[in-house]
């Protein structure tokens, strides 16, 4: 991932005398707990030290001297043992923290610094160093920032922050691979805890010759800073962005009001902000009205406090200016990426899952198509369901572009590492609406830029945003209530479960056609260069439904089952789009090549009974299945193997008068039709 860097600032003025604090481990005793011999200088996360969870002190391997701490853990949850150093709360000035660190060949090492002082309430930053030698640094808001390190091999780790101008950079023996803002821009703590975010689980490393020095700021009398320059939309060429700048009062004073200015590619969007009491250490993140559009190649956008309370300076120019360095990643021509979240109302951490899909479309909604498959809960859509159960290890769990299962949180990697890709073929979707019988025709056509083949499919889907419901079943159990679990996009705050009254849900699939593979006849054996093939889909959309939510996700998947490409339209940008007539893969299909005629379902609309009357030319499996217009199947039987004509009759007497869709599985080909009944 390319990283968006925060401009180094200066730190001059109103520096106190430095802290300091270093250990080597050498005056301990191996073998024995780290914490119970240190005096006080480290404890545990209990607070409980010379039990299983204070760490031991080795003598296996050390940079200096003898002696260094050794972590180990194959358990998903880590520990038991683990190592916490209190800083005191820390939110203005400096602080840099480094150590020499040794992860071994295949294995992981971690840790994290905490927010407050007490210690569990929030997770001010994690540091992962995984098994295959990359480096993340990620907080409560996501990823932060990667790099890479050496395994089996020491080397230096450092850490070096200013709270004021929020500069977190990091070293690896002493050059810099990078820095970041941190919205969460305070830390009381470090815990080292052996943990691996990875399957198989194995954390294992050592650590020497910690240390840190802390630089208190005194604070002027009036003195804004700008801590944070940032936007919500993501780091793609030509995405237009909404700037929000961050600014902190960094003096004794109440600021009442500043100007902001945030300039980039020399142009400049300036705003007034006054009627603030804004508190001394307090801040305040203003959303700026004005746009910037992303360029190719590598510029900064710097954001300037200035006028504060009408003052021509205020009492420290050094943080006044902030900037971030952005090298925008172009986009592949017609390329939109999709992503398949594993989610359930039942699911205690799949609010997780809600949040980052809404924070993918947020940044990316131009080139990526959300798809969240629910399970066992009222929006399951039931052959979605199991084909996602089955690439998936739990929930939440994502697929991008049907890529190796991961969080959710991590999906934006992927994302960027697809988005430039070209794609096989331009997806177009087109449809045709009537709102009074709510039938929705859709077309999706592939458009090809490489030479391509039968293996190939296309399939259609349709998602829903806005979905919400009534009953225990539309109701969110949430893990992250009370704060205990961090920050989670707001869910921290409501109550577990949230209410069916307090939900609505996003990216809802409502129906996939003509299955999850996609329609096996949707190319013939060679595809040229500029040749578009077209499929076409009847849906019919309850009334429960919101045709105005409902996106129609096009879908080219690959001979190795990975998606290479997507369309994705509202139904109204669909119908300009123009509906394009192509091999129909659902109702009224008549391509089968087992039927000869098409499907006839009579008397119609029915009362008491109804017929389905189909001729089939080769032996075949056949079941019937009844749905109504939310996809819920209401009855359904196996009648074996058929072939020739043959009439199944259809008991309706005791069915509520209303739509429902009668579907004939005919093997593994699938044929809808409407039938009204009295």
């Amino acid at each position: 991932m390319k990283k968006v860097l925060l401009s180094l600032g200066a730190f001059t003025a109103f520096a106190a005398s430095a802290q300091t604090f270093s250990d080597n481990f050498d005056s301990y005793t191996a073998g024995q707990p780290m914490a119970q011999q240190s005096g006080g200088a480290w404890t545990t996360w209990s607070g409980t030290v010379g039990g299983a969870e204070d760490v031991l002190v080795s003598n296996a391997d050390a940079v200096s001297g003898s002696n260094s701490i050794f972590f180990s853990s194959t358990s998903a949850t880590g520990g038991p043992t683990d190592l916490v150093k209190n800083f005191g709360v820390l939110n203005t000035g400096q602080f840099s923290m480094e150590f020499n660190i040794k992860v071994p060949t295949g294995k992981a090492g971690y840790f994290n610094l905490q927010r407050n002082a007490t210690i569990g309430q929030v997770w001010a930053m994690d540091c992962y160093f995984h098994q295959d030698g990359s480096l993340q640094m990620v907080n409560q808001a996501g990823l932060n920032f990667t790099g890479s390190y050496t395994q089996n091999t020491w080397f230096n780790f450092r850490l070096d922050i200013n709270f004021n101008t929020n500069q977190w950079e990091v070293f690896i023996d002493d050059v810099s691979i990078g820095s970041f803002a941190n919205p969460t821009n305070q830390i009381a703590s470090i815990d080292i805890f052996p943990v691996d975010a990875n399957s198989p689980y194995d954390a294992q490393y050592y650590i020497d010759d910690f240390q840190y020095t802390i630089t208190p700021y005194t604070l002027p009398a009036l003195n804004a800073a700008v801590t944070l320059v940032a936007f919500d939309e993501g780091p793609l060429s030509g995405n237009v962005v909404t700037p929000k700048v961050t600014v902190r009062n960094l003096g004794t004073s109440v600021i009442n009001s500043f100007d902001v200015d945030v300039v980039y590619n020399g142009n400049t969007i300036s705003q007034s902000v006054s009627g603030l009491t804004l508190a001394s250490l307090a801040e305040t993140t203003v959303d700026l009205t004005g746009t910037h559009t992303l360029i190719s190649g590598s510029n900064d956008m710097v954001a300037t406090v200035s006028n504060v309370n009408g003052n021509a300076t205020d009492g420290d120019a050094n943080d006044d200016e902030a900037s971030i360095t952005i090298d925008p990643i172009t986009p592949a021509a017609g390329k939109v990426v999709v992503g398949e979240e594993g989610t359930g109302t039942w699911c205690q951490w799949c609010p997780r899952g809600a949040v980052f899909m809404d924070e993918m479309e947020t940044k990316y909604g131009q080139y990526w198509a959300g798809i969240a498959v629910h399970n066992a809960d009222p929006m399951t859509v039931t052959e979605y369901d199991a084909a996602i159960g089955g690439l998936i290890a739990g929930y939440p769990s994502a697929l991008v572009d049907r890529g190796g299962d991961m969080d959710p949180s991590e999906m934006e990697d992927p994302f960027l590492d697809r988005i430039v890709i070209a794609p096989t073929a331009v997806i177009t979707n087109g449809a045709i609406w009537d709102p009074v019988t709510r039938e929705l025709h859709v077309s999706v056509s592939a458009e090809f830029n490489m030479a391509a083949n039968s293996n190939y499919k296309l399939a259609i889907v349709l998602t829903e945003d806005g979905v919400t419901g009534t009953g225990a079943g539309w109701s969110q159990v949430n893990a992250y209530a009370g704060g205990g679990n961090g920050v989670m996009g707001g869910y921290e705050s409501l109550p577990n479960p949230v209410p069916a009254a307090q939900m609505v849900y996003d990216h809802v699939a409502r129906a996939i056609e003509p299955s999850f593979g996609g329609y096996a006849n949707s190319f013939p054996a060679t595809v040229n260069v500029g040749e578009t093939h077209t499929i076409d889909g009847i849906f019919y959309i309850p009334p429960t439904w919101d045709e105005n939510e409902i996106h129609i996700i096009g879908l080219l998947i690959a001979p190795n089952g990975t998606i290479d490409n997507a369309g994705k339209a509202t139904i109204d940008e669909a119908i300009d789009n123009g509906f394009v007539d192509g091999t129909t893969v659902q109702v009224g299909l008549n391509e089968l090549d087992q039927i000869d005629a098409s499907l006839n379902v009579y008397p119609n609309p029915a009362t008491d009974l109804a017929n389905i009357e189909v001729n089939l030319q080769k032996e075949s499996n056949v079941a019937v299945r009844i749905l109504d217009l939310s996809g819920k199947e209401i009855a359904a039987r196996n009648y074996g193997t058929m072939t020739g004509s043959s009439i199944i009759p259809l008991n309706t007497a005791n069915y509520v008068s209303g739509v429902y869709i009668i579907e004939l599985v005919l093997d593994n080909a699938v044929v809808q039709k409407r039938l009204v009944i009295e």
